[in-house]
């Protein structure tokens, strides 16, 4: 592995750090009063985009994306964690699992996602089942040729300006030594479908305007057509195209820890007490001295996790790792960012508070904390026929 970025990569970094600033920041503190995105700013980003030739960059050149690696795009999701997840989802990067589309569904829902000219979200998570997600209600059934879904859908992120979506449902269920088993099949919905509905879900306090959604089916049919992969088979679609997610939520997290720890730094150069900045003082400079080890260290772990990825080496362990190192460290970050302003941490006229609350997040979705310990446990263990 290389320790030192391309000059490419450079250009990469200061490209999106640059768009960040200049088209995300300013819009920030409305959308948090406000939680809601205007459907002209969204459109307004997503063209900025698409002009800057970013859209769909973690697509290959081969269906009109970018064509980056994993540890380009990890840069590119390294820089937009610096900016409210709310906006730049706009940014525009399409579900990977798209790539699975076949057939008539490429020009249906893979190509016009990477042109940007229609917009996927995921679907996976119900009521009861989120880490367990073979534990999920939601099924569908044959009838007369066409499967019939029924059941519920929640946290959906994304959903709200999604023109289809990507849905995972139970479709069957094997006997096993261990019990019971789901089969899972992915199918692909779009919006307007007869028996689907989109609706809003709960009022969050981490990332205001990057809303939530429920989903539910009832009797919602759909032909064989709009099945995404082979019937059944939606854990070896989930695990070829998604578990490297778990890049972006580590990469983002990064970007947002650097964030808040440079308004920090910067305060704690500047605020005078006791007739010295307060950076002069062992509590302040130590406790700046702990977060940035362990930004880099996040940082080197989620490159290098990418890394991996692009030269087809084993990685789950080193993704797990990433994704739960990143996203603890940035809110052990955070709350110090806090703690260097004082009281005026906690007030709204900085975002210190914002991304103290988003940072809560970050160890639930795309994988619990508890559930990248496990995953870390087991690939460690395994080898060892434990």
């Amino acid at each position: 592995m290389q320790l030192g970025l391309s000059e490419e990569q450079e250009m990469i970094v200061a490209t999106v750090r640059s768009f960040v600033e200049r088209e995300i920041h300013p819009h920030e503190a409305e959308v948090e009063r406000t939680g809601v995105v205007p459907p002209e700013l969204a459109a307004e980003i997503r063209r900025k985009v698409i002009e800057l030739g970013f859209y769909a960059c973690n697509f290959p050149e081969t269906v009109g994306g970018a064509g980056l690696s994993h540890l380009d795009f990890a840069l590119v999701e390294r820089e937009l964690g610096r900016g409210s997840m709310a906006l730049t989802h706009f940014f525009g990067r399409p579900q990977n699992i798209l790539m699975a589309c076949e057939g008539e569904q490429r020009e249906r829902y893979l190509l016009p996602a990477v042109r940007g000219d229609r917009m996927d979200a995921l679907a996976m998570t119900e009521p009861e089942a989120g880490s367990d997600v073979r534990g999920m209600k939601c099924t569908a059934r044959r009838v007369d040729g066409d499967w019939v879904v029924n059941g519920t859908k929640h946290f959906i992120s994304g959903a709200d300006h999604a023109d289809f979506l990507i849905v995972f449902v139970a479709t069957g269920e094997d006997d096993t030594p261990h019990g019971p088993k789901k089969r899972i099949t992915a199918f692909l919905v779009d919006r307007g479908t007869p028996g689907f509905n989109v609706r809003d879900g709960y009022r969050s306090v981490s990332h205001r305007g990057y809303a939530n959604c429920i989903l539910d089916f009832d009797d919602c049919r759909l032909p064989d057509a709009q099945v995404l992969g082979e019937v059944d088979c939606g854990f070896e679609v989930m695990n070829t195209w998604l578990y490297a997610t778990r890049i972006t939520v580590a990469a983002m997290a990064v970007g947002r820890a650097r964030r808040a720890f440079d308004l920090a730094l910067d305060h704690a150069a500047a605020r005078r007490q006791f007739g010295q900045t307060i950076g002069r003082f062992q509590g302040v400079s130590f406790q700046l001295a702990d977060a940035v080890t362990e930004i880099d260290a996040a940082d080197w772990l989620t490159l290098a996790a990418a890394w991996r990825l692009d030269q087809d080496l084993p990685a789950k362990r080193e993704i797990a790792s990433a994704k739960l190192y990143a996203t603890e460290m940035l809110a052990r970050v955070t709350d110090m960012a806090i703690q260097a302003f004082g009281g005026m941490g906690l007030m709204d006229d900085y975002p210190l508070e914002r991304f103290w609350r988003d940072a809560r997040v970050e160890r639930i979705w795309d994988g619990t904390s508890e559930i990248q310990r496990h995953i870390i446990g087991r690939e460690l263990l395994r080898p060892r026929g434990s």
